[in-house]
């Protein structure tokens, strides 16, 4: 997989047979052809990262934030329909059109930054496999973070596999992760009318540091920079025909692709912040902001372990799925901004090596304690990075020379600008908030 040919798309493509004939039939069978990359770029929208932020916000503020959590995803699925658009309209993805519409030192900044956007998502899957390893086999956390580092051998042992088997195995991990929640929002039981009430806004709720600083990381966990230049390349495999006609079927089943597969992500995270709010917040729990707080005590509230044994294997299942997809998206950057190519298993191995650096300082340095708060900051950190990446997408989809018909309509480029104001906002509040504090 991802070693023989120039290109991250082109490869993929390659590996996709079903797709190198024309595609007949009704929409429901061109549908299951063009399925796909938005259920991989999903796997972003749920890894431990979302965990932490959205399991100390229900813990913290009940279902307040749920609105939050339902607002970020649906800025995930415009910003996520704009990468997909671009990708089928222009035939390159947004790190290589970064490449060829910018000076040489900003392109290497932008691959900077989504090089670090991509660490920063490992960090969270390494502390996030470490803590389950920690919960299920009853190892150390440190020991987990070197157990981590063999999930390299995972990527080597599905080097071969085409885009189709790992799309399988993403959405088999996927449903065990939705699984497993469904069975522990059934037990925990919820009070529903409660639930409801926390999707509507409250703009007050944000006017305080704490759950500015929680909002933000919910938007850093929900709509992943490196996640743009993903899909933007992912599509490129369904497009067998530069034919506007061809182009704009594309488009519209990427679309439906990306709504369904980020409509599931929305689900899931909800769910894990409701069961905190559920679980602990109504319990008078409101200070577990560590994952394995959340494990141990889902035992005496339930009432049994099997609601913390689901919790601790959907835990795994979510930073072994986001292995896949941040290894195919580090692929895609190196070879868009630098055109350069490296095997699938030594981009594995550097970037969690790199991940593994502060992932054992931390819990070496702050203890076991560190481990919520790091992946807390680590989502953070995606959102501050996210306008940087946000810029040329909305500039390249805004473009006619480059989009021609496909080009960005009046409506979604005001909305599309006005996420990226709204996000830029968030984070100079959250900077300003911090510096005074």
């Amino acid at each position: 997989m991802l070693t023989t040919m120039t290109s991250a798309s082109t490869r993929l493509a390659s590996t996709n047979e079903p797709l190198q004939t024309p595609i007949k039939g009704r929409n429901l069978r061109k549908l299951l052809h063009f399925l796909g990359p938005g259920l991989m770029v999903s796997v972003g929208y749920m890894d431990p990262g979302n965990w932490a932020t959205a399991i100390e916000a229900g813990s913290r503020f009940g279902y307040a934030l749920l609105f939050v959590v339902v607002l970020a995803s649906f800025t995930g699925m415009v910003l996520q329909n704009l990468s997909s658009r671009l990708g089928i309209a222009t035939g390159r993805d947004l790190a290589q059109l970064s490449r060829a519409h910018y000076p040489p030192a900003v392109a290497r900044g932008q691959w900077l930054l989504a090089e670090l956007s991509i660490l920063a998502t490992d960090l969270a899957e390494v502390l996030g496999a470490a803590l389950a390893f920690h919960l299920l086999l009853g190892v150390s956390i440190m020991t987990g973070v070197v157990l981590t580092a063999f999930d390299t051998l995972l990527v080597l042992a599905l080097q071969r596999a085409n885009v189709r088997r790992l799309e399988a195995i993403v959405l088999g991990l996927i449903g065990t992760i939705g699984a497993c929640f469904f069975v522990e929002l059934v037990l925990v039981k919820p009070y529903w009318p409660d639930v409801v009430a926390g999707l509507r806004p409250s703009w007050d709720v944000l006017s305080h540091q704490e759950p500015l600083y929680l909002a933000i990381g919910i938007l850093g966990a929900t709509v992943m920079p490196h996640n743009l230049y993903l899909h933007s390349s992912l599509v490129q495999a369904r497009v067998r025909s530069h034919e506007p006609k061809a182009k704009a079927t594309a488009i519209q089943f990427a679309r439906l692709d990306t709504l369904a597969s980020l409509t599931l992500a929305l689900l899931i995270n909800a769910a894990i912040l409701i069961l905190a709010a559920a679980a602990f917040h109504r319990t008078g729990h409101t200070d577990v902001v560590e994952l394995q707080d959340a494990f141990h005590l889902l035992d005496p509230i339930v009432g049994g372990a099997f609601a913390s044994l689901l919790f601790g294997i959907a835990l795994l299942a979510s930073g072994q799925s986001s292995t896949f997809t941040g290894t195919i998206a580090g692929q895609v950057v190196l070879e868009g901004f630098l055109q350069r190519s490296i095997p699938c298993w030594a981009r594995r191995l550097i970037t969690r090596g790199i991940a593994l650096i502060p992932a054992m300082i931390g819990v070496w340095w702050l203890g076991d304690s560190a481990v919520g708060k790091m992946l807390v900051l680590s989502q953070v950190v995606l959102s501050l990075q996210l306008p940087f990446a946000l810029w040329p997408l909305i500039r390249f989809t805004s473009n006619s020379r480059l989009m021609g018909e496909f080009v960005n309509r009046p409506w979604v480029r005001w909305l599309a600008w006005g996420l990226f104001g709204l996000i830029s906002f968030a984070n100079v509040m959250l900077l300003m908030i911090a510096l005074n504090d």
